[in-house]
């Protein structure tokens, strides 16, 4: 089943339209309310992330191996954490604004994870019994920011700089997370092109991990890395411009795509 969130609430997609049931998606994921309506043409609604406003947002770097050799750094030997918050959020075919502040925006295409009940010290048998389904997620990230110090948040924590959508895939669709290709393109150019089998830690591996000192709820979303192939890595660096298009898809999710504009300083230059 496809969950999606929209201007006025939630619905699942069937046959090209989307059932209403409900306002909240997040109510439904803890509760399992539901108040279902008429169907309306998917085309007629305006798309939001499928949560909108995530409790929490924990974001795993450098867990592909390539990506994290790409990047010079060392391969780690536990998940490297580090967080986005609910101003990141941005919906499929939002705008990504790029601030004045930041010259070296990148893309780097995810695989992300809903959690759809409380997770508390879970066991890595158990895991997946506690995610509710997947969305492709686009972790921007300002490159010339993150590496200003060893903490990487005033680069990640931008607003507008997690789209994610078009929706969440239940997992009951995707019983093996780790058995999907993932790609990113911009402008229709294919930049990063791997699978969900090259993660080091795999998603029950990083919710087991994650539990241990940080509980979840649901609706808190895991943006579990990317593959090699972003633009900080290349040569010359490919950083987005204003008028790109990115596109993150994963197989069995869908396709996320959002146009980026340079946003001018204030004041402009007169």
């Amino acid at each position: 089943m496809k969950l999606l969130s929209y201007d006025g609430g939630f619905g699942r997609v069937e046959d090209g339209a989307v059932v209403p049931m409900g306002y909240d998606l997040v109510r439904f994921l803890a509760t399992g309310t539901v108040q279902t309506g008429a169907p309306v043409p998917l085309a007629s609604v305006r798309l939001r992330a499928p949560v909108p406003r995530p409790g929490k947002v924990i974001c795993v770097g450098l867990n592909y191996r390539d990506h994290a050799e790409e990047s010079g750094q060392p391969i780690p030997d536990e998940p490297v954490l580090f967080a986005k918050f609910a101003n990141s959020v941005t919906g499929p075919g939002e705008t990504i604004v790029v601030p004045p502040a930041v010259e070296q925006p990148d893309y780097e295409a995810e695989l992300g994870v809903v959690i759809g009940r409380e997770a508390h010290r879970v066991d890595e048998r158990t895991a997946l019994d506690h995610v509710a389904g997947y969305t492709c997620v686009n972790d921007v990230s300002a490159r010339d920011l993150q590496f200003r110090s060893s903490q990487w948040l005033l680069g990640k924590a931008i607003d507008g700089f997690l789209p994610m959508g078009p929706w969440l895939v239940t997992s009951d669709e995707i019983p093996d997370p780790e058995a999907l290709r993932i790609r990113c393109a911009v402008n229709g150019e294919t930049l990063q092109d791997s699978s969900t089998a090259q993660m080091i830690f795999g998603v029950a591996e990083l919710i087991a991990f994650v539990t241990r000192t940080i509980g979840l709820e649901p609706g808190d979303v895991i943006a579990t890395g990317t593959p090699p192939g972003v633009g900080m890595a290349r040569t010359p660096p490919r950083w987005l411009r204003d008028g790109d298009e990115v596109t993150v898809e994963i197989e069995r999710v869908g396709a996320l795509t959002n146009a980026v504009r340079m946003d001018a300083p204030m004041g402009g230059t007169g």
